[in-house]
């Protein structure tokens, strides 16, 4: 199949993956809870005052039942820039690995955050849906 083909093909199976997986997960949904999803935030690893990488995160906003989601949904850009301007004021650098950052510390801080943006009462939780590093090679070592 050449490239034009595959291209051409593409829509039609995200569409047919995305009806699929509504068909059969209603009853996820419910058992899944309500959520907000941040777009990426690109977040500093900082060393002795040096910027080393940046660390690309995803992040989940747990919402509690009685939670409005389409209300908190629209206050997604407010959450993430609170994460972007924390993650500046003190980086969520993990001191052992260079290439994740600090996990707990950055769930805490978003909820905090989350709290005095829509009320602590909405959200039950925070995932880290994923993290991916800028760089993966010519860091400094951490320290042992």
């Amino acid at each position: 199949m050449d490239r034009r083909a595959l291209l051409a093909l593409a829509p039609a199976l995200l569409a047919a993956t995305a009806a699929a997986a509504s068909e059969g997960g209603e009853g996820k949904k419910d058992a899944a809870g309500q959520y907000v999803d941040l777009a990426p935030i690109a977040l500093p690893v900082v060393v002795g005052g040096k910027l080393v990488n940046y660390v690309f995160v995803s992040l989940r906003l747990n919402l509690s039942p009685s939670a409005d989601s389409v209300k908190l949904r629209a206050k997604e850009p407010w959450f993430r820039d609170a994460m972007v301007r924390a993650g500046h004021r003190q980086p969520f650098t993990n001191p052992k690995n260079y290439l994740v950052l600090d996990e707990a510390r950055l769930k805490s801080v978003l909820m905090r955050e989350a709290g005095a943006i829509a009320g602590a009462k909405n959200f039950t939780s925070v995932t880290v849906t994923s993290m991916t590093p800028k760089q993966r090679s010519g860091l400094p070592r951490p320290p042992t």
